[in-house]
């Protein structure tokens, strides 16, 4: 089987791609800017017509779009999340169009939630700002593509690797830059939202679930943990792994995500991907955020020693 992994230089795309490589009998490809990229895409700007060019030599099975920005302008979440998606489609349907189409989307797409509720995927949808307006689009096209699709539809994802831009990754940073100092500080944002936490490599076994399932699938599907967590108990037992003993200061929104007041609360009813795949969440959060805080930990030893 072969698999093209749109976006495997990212956090969730290097996942994927190394859960994929572990499937016997499959071959990966990545596909990207970079020249060392199998297939050179790039779902910004690639016209439909060059980028079936390239799918069409690839000749995939499976195509796994984790291509995807969170926190830039908003021409560029629109150029890579929104059009991104609808170009791959126009041009799987004319290089390979008997291929499983796996888009990663983002429980962000729902918009705010109601205290208690889980989302199913039949909710409406209201997404709060430019993002979540973006990744919607991009659901929708694949949507309406006629492809044999499914758009995992993900949560917080948290785990080894997570990225600064991202309040675990930029906490795991913080807390190694304070080290054991009793008298350090971490001076953060509002931390009085609730999220609903995955850990990426539940991800990554998801996406390979959805790209290796027989059969059609439900058009979309959420990915999360299934419980909405207070991100202060996030922040809390993410210093307890670190061996934190200094304070944490909550400056409202001075520092904090301009979504969190918007959207105070999310959490994902996760049964259909149980039903559809098989899948449920196997790393509880303390798992993840030691592995997060053990890799953290090793990147910054790497770094020191440089």
């Amino acid at each position: 089987m072969r698999i093209l992994v749109l976006g495997a230089t990212g956090y969730l795309g290097g996942h994927v791609a190394e859960r994929l490589r572990a499937l016997p009998g499959t071959r990966v490809l990545v596909g990207g800017r970079s020249p060392a990229a199998d297939v050179t895409v790039d779902l910004a700007s690639d016209s439909p017509r060059q980028l079936a060019r390239a799918l069409a030599s690839a000749g995939p099975d499976a195509v796994v779009n984790c291509a995807g920005e969170t926190g830039a302008d908003a021409v560029t979440l629109a150029e890579v999340n929104a059009r991104g998606p609808a170009v791959l489609c126009a041009a799987l349907l004319e290089a390979a169009p008997a291929a499983r189409l796996v888009h990663l989307g983002s429980a962000a797409e729902y918009g705010p939630g109601t205290p208690g509720r889980r989302v199913a995927e039949s909710a409406a949808t209201r997404p709060a700002g430019p993002y979540g307006a973006t990744k919607l689009a991009g659901t929708m096209a694949v949507g309406a593509s006629g492809l044999d699709a499914v758009v995992l539809r993900v949560g917080n994802p948290v785990g080894p690797g997570a990225p600064r831009t991202g309040l675990p990754g930029r906490v795991t940073a913080l807390l190694a830059d304070a080290g054991r100092d009793p008298d350090a500080t971490l001076r953060l944002g509002d931390l009085s939202a609730h999220r609903d936490f995955v850990d990426v490599r539940d991800v990554a076994r998801a996406a390979e679930l959805a790209a290796t399932t027989p059969g059609p699938l439900p058009p979309v599907l959420n990915i999360g943990g299934g419980e909405a967590v207070p991100v202060r108990e996030l922040v809390r037992t993410l210093a307890g792994v670190a061996g934190f003993g200094g304070r944490i200061v909550e400056e409202g929104g001075a520092g904090g995500s301009a979504r969190s007041p918007r959207v105070s609360w999310q959490c994902s009813d996760i049964t259909a991907a149980g039903d559809a795949l098989g899948w449920r969440p196997s790393y509880a959060l303390d798992a993840s955020l030691a592995a997060l805080w053990a890799a953290g930990s090793r990147s910054e030893e790497r770094a020191s020693a440089r």
